[in-house]
């Protein structure tokens, strides 16, 4: 791990925006019976790649003027790149050097689930450098909000929904990663078509547990250490027939390290089968007045109903942060089997 956090980590917010509450019809998979312990605590979460992911194709200087060898190679965005010469990709700054010996460069690709091998031609550049024309990322790191925590596995869910390229909207690949213990520093609050955010801070150099999937419906793995979760009661896992309209309650950790109640309203159960299950309006006062509603970051709160856990806080409406969208505790369960 020593190596890889080396790696430039590309910022982003674990939280996802909808302009349009479009719904989707989709087929909700039961829940298993069983309980698991509500959280709502932020977490710093970093991921790595398998491979590197093509955000962007360019045109580069060459000794004979402008060209575009990633593209003319046939990159495209997505794509991620695993391995150039049979030597398996690992960093950003691993793949540049890979380039740097000239040369017909045999890359493997992966696009949308698809292997290719693609051959590139770099072009050498009026610095002396090798250059592909292609922008890359190989990491992320950022704040969300831990769902749930098995006591009897160790096992942990976040978010409620993927880790997704800013510049791409792809999801990450995930080939390692790790969380750590976060704590909000301040808040800026949302409005109406602009999206509010909890800014806080993590120790990068402590890990209290491992990432093991990302997915589209949460982000997965194994804590490992975590103060937050000890002398916490487990609550059953709400089926989806046991969800309904009325008032509910979610988990969130919108100043420094404490995790606070507040009172939310399910409007609706929807058929969406994904990420957004329910409609959610926040009702709680004291939540209002600190964020503004729903804000980035908080992906991931805990919904409870009727003493259960029924979902997690997946997405704010952009023109309305009082009102988002989270998803059905058994969906994002679904997903963790996967």
């Amino acid at each position: 791990m020593d190596k890889q956090r080396k790696r430039c980590l590309a910022a982003f917010f674990l939280s996802g925006l909808l302009c349009l509450p479009l719904v989707r019809p989709g087929l909700a998979l039961a829940a298993e019976e069983r309980k698991l312990v509500p959280v709502g605590h932020t977490i710093g979460i970093k991921l790595f790649a398998e491979g590197v992911v093509v955000i962007g194709l360019a045109e580069v200087d060459g000794q004979t003027g402008k060209a575009t060898p990633g593209a003319d190679c046939g990159l495209r965005i997505g794509d991620v790149i695993e391995e150039a010469n049979g030597r398996e990709v690992e960093s950003s700054e691993q793949f540049a050097a890979m380039l740097q010996c000239g040369g017909t460069v045999d890359l493997a690709v992966n696009r949308e689930g698809e292997d290719l091998t693609l051959a590139a031609e770099p072009v050498l550049g009026p610095d002396g450098t090798y250059r592909l024309g292609a922008w890359i990322r190989d990491s992320m790191a950022g704040i969300g909000t831990v769902t749930f925590y098995d006591p009897e596995t160790g096992a942990f869910g976040a978010l409620g929904h993927g880790i997704t390229d800013s510049d791409t909207g792809l999801l990450m690949p995930l080939g390692d990663g790790s969380v750590m213990d976060a704590q909000v520093k301040a808040v800026k609050k949302g409005a109406a078509g602009e999206p509010g955010e909890l800014k806080g801070s993590f120790d990068l150099t402590r890990d209290m547990g491992s990432l093991q999937a990302n997915t589209e419906r949460g982000v997965f793995g194994i804590m490992e250490s975590c103060d937050f979760v000890e002398d916490r009661t487990a609550v059953p896992v709400a089926r989806r027939d046991q969800v309904h309209a009325g008032s509910a309650a979610i988990l969130s950790n919108v100043s420094g390290d404490t995790v606070e109640e507040f009172a939310v309203e399910v409007v609706r159960v929807l058929e969406s089968g994904g990420t957004q299950d329910l409609l959610l309006e926040i009702t709680d006062q004291r939540l209002l007045e600190a964020t503004g509603g729903i804000v980035q970051g908080m992906s991931g709160s805990p919904i409870l109903q009727d003493g259960r856990i029924i979902g997690a806080v997946t997405h704010v409406m952009i023109n309305n942060p009082e009102r988002g969208y989270g998803i059905l505790m058994e969906n994002m369960l679904e997903a963790a089997k996967a």
